[in-house]
């Protein structure tokens, strides 16, 4: 089982599915345009997308590591 992470953030630093995290932030939208919202913010980023890719970020995987959460978490807040 895998261990969360505790940080300085409310919520858990842990693998989050792209869904998951994407319905978070955007608890509002039908899942399709949660994600397609997450991932343009991921997009227009330059500082978040320039990390991302620097750690091997991976955008056809489903899931989100601790890792890319933790950028995710300082570029674009907490949920």
């Amino acid at each position: 089982m895998e261990e969360e992470e505790k940080s300085e953030y409310s919520t858990s630093i842990r693998t989050y599915t792209k869904v998951e995290l994407a319905m978070m932030y955007n608890p509002d939208q039908c899942v399709d345009n949660a994600l397609h919202t997450l991932s343009k913010w991921i997009r227009y980023n330059e500082k978040l997308s320039m990390e991302l890719n620097e750690i091997g970020y991976n955008k056809f995987r489903r899931s989100f590591t601790p890792l890319e959460v933790r950028l995710l978490f300082k570029y674009l807040g907490v949920p």
